[in-house]
């Protein structure tokens, strides 16, 4: 436990300390995996998914993968195909609801 000094304060790294925890203690619980990724449009990511992933390979079954194993691979085609966020959800919501 942390002592007052010789004028009756607290040390700064104490309060310091305390303060984080209070903003990690207001930060729990996590955001839902519901929350995560943001829906997108169904219609728009089937229509990206013929249109843009079969330009470089042969587009996977959505039933090949699960959910979470989606949003990996679909992040790292965010890099490699230049896709936007918009285009990832709305791939994830094509891909979550087919699979």
């Amino acid at each position: 436990m942390a002592k007052r000094d010789a004028n009756g304060k607290w040390p700064a790294a104490g309060v310091a300390a305390a303060g984080l925890l209070l903003v990690a203690a207001t930060a729990w619980p996590p955001a839902s995996r519901a929350e995560y990724p943001p829906k997108g449009d169904f219609a728009r990511g089937a229509r990206l998914w013929v249109l843009n992933c079969g330009r470089c390979h042969d587009a996977r079954d959505p039933k090949e993968l699960r959910d979470d194993q989606w949003i990996t691979t679909l992040y790292h085609m965010r890099v490699r195909g230049g896709l936007t966020g918009q285009d990832v959800r709305d791939l994830y919501t094509f891909m979550e609801r087919s699979n």
